[in-house]
């Protein structure tokens, strides 16, 4: 801050003394500062309410009630009490001195006056007025822009959730991975967005802390105004709350993105050409993208995933549709654990817990893959197994299902890709259903 910031400001001077007066104002009017004059307490408190000037030269001992009283009266008025404070005296004695700065004053300046030392401390202290003030600006931004940044964040999570929900119901063939591919790039930008915010915003608060620290260190006495209204806000708790807030987002916003990846890995639409592809990986991405439908409910605990996962090599296959055959059966398996945890209680579920097993190996003298989703749940009969793929066909009440997902699963693993695609299953011991494909289009099992 430079001289250049001083010149439309106004010091009003209390003394009765024209001599005082007439020296005050020499000094303030040689450095281009606009000053009024009060000679007594009462038209001095007049005056700061009306002309609210940005800081007050305040003599202790003045006519009506004195310096200490006038400055109790100015810091106990909402209008006046943020105004800066010097007392003027001719006493040295320290504990008057600790008196004023008890009550709000900022600083004193000692009878008689050196115009070098009445500019020092007359700018020193509207320097700290006016970085104060910008502190607090700065501090309303940054929350401002926190809040604004939590609402985009709430939004792309809302997003996400109403694309996931769309996924899990949605089984046409033609739309769905155009659908999630759109959705992951529509959340990705966002995304990106927020995150590189965040990280500024980080960095923002840092520095803010920081400067509150270094005003602490070098200020440790503050107006009374300053203390009242740090402990209303709590400002400790603040301080160290704050970057725990911005660094919970941050890993929101890291979550969210790993979201979007596995959504467009799941949804990769390959449909001209089969392309090699890490099977691991779009179990993975399935398996992301369902994770709140293998959460703990208020009827049953969590769903748990066992990976036997085996040396696999690349598979040249169409990703987007394998993918598609991964979520129905995975679906079709969490649906089965829920339907057997309708006769079972919370405790008996957690003696024994419901489970999804998926394993990869080769087979056919490793010519080909074969994928496995197995659960525990009550499994099927003879008569609903030789049904299982039929077109339609489905044992789900009205509205849950439409006897699509194994027919289309069915479609895709023996027409289109060359494969097997098998059901074991008995009542009481639950499902499995296993997939097989070659490993090369060029390759039979």
């Amino acid at each position: 801050m430079n001289s250049n910031s001083f010149r439309e400001t106004t010091i009003l001077i209390v003394d009765d003394s024209p001599t005082n007066l007439n020296l005050l104002s020499g000094f303030i009017d040689n450095c281009g500062w606009k000053f009024l004059i009060a000679t007594h307490s009462i038209q001095a408190i007049k005056l700061a309410e009306l002309k609210q000037p940005d800081l007050i030269l305040l003599d202790v001992m003045i006519p009506g009630i004195d310096g200490f009283e006038t400055c109790k009266k100015l810091k106990l008025n909402p209008q006046t009490h943020d105004i800066p404070i010097i007392f003027m005296t001719a006493v040295t004695d320290k504990l008057e001195k600790v008196r004023g700065l008890s009550i709000g004053a900022v600083d004193y300046i000692t009878k008689p006056f050196q115009a070098e030392e009445v500019i020092a401390r007359i700018k020193i202290h509207l320097k700290i007025s006016y970085l104060t003030q910008k502190l607090l600006e700065k501090n309303q931004e940054l929350e401002q822009r926190v809040l604004e940044r939590t609402g985009e964040l709430s939004q792309a999570l809302e997003d996400l959730k109403q694309s996931q929900m769309q996924l899990v119901q949605s089984e046409k063939m033609s739309t769905l991975g155009h659908l999630i591919a759109g959705v992951a790039h529509e959340i990705n930008n966002p995304i990106n967005f927020i995150a590189g915010n965040l990280n500024h915003a980080s960095i923002y608060i840092n520095d803010l802390i920081n400067h509150l620290r270094l005003y602490q260190n070098y200020y440790p006495n503050p107006d009374p105004a300053l203390i009242d209204h740090a402990d209303s806000i709590d400002l400790d708790y603040l301080v160290e709350d704050l970057p725990k807030l911005i660094s919970s987002m941050k890993l929101g916003t890291d979550r969210i993105s790993n979201i979007s990846i596995s959504l467009r890995t799941f949804s990769r639409s390959d449909t001209k050409v089969q392309v090699a592809f890490n099977i691991h990986e779009g179990l993975e991405s399935t398996l992301l993208i369902l994770k709140h439908l293998l959460q703990a409910t208020d009827h049953r605990p969590d769903i748990k995933i066992i990976k036997n996962y085996g040396q696999m090599p690349m598979v040249e296959c169409y990703p987007g549709q394998l993918n598609q055959v991964f979520m129905n059966l995975i679906t079709n398996a969490i649906d089965a654990l829920n339907e057997a945890s309708k006769n079972l209680s919370y405790q008996e579920l957690l003696q024994n817990p419901n489970q999804i097993t998926i394993s990869t190996y080769l087979v056919s003298n490793s010519r080909a893959v074969a994928i496995s989703v197995k659960d525990n749940g009550t499994g099927m009969s003879e008569e609903t197994k030789k049904c299982a793929f039929d077109y339609l066909f489905t044992t789900k009440p009205v509205g849950k299902g439409t006897g699509l997902g194994l027919s289309i699963s069915r479609q895709i693993i023996e027409e289109i890709h060359k494969g097997r695609l098998l059901c074991n299953s008995q009542l009481g011991e639950g499902s499995e259903f296993i997939i097989e494909i070659p490993i090369c289009k060029d390759l039979e099992i």
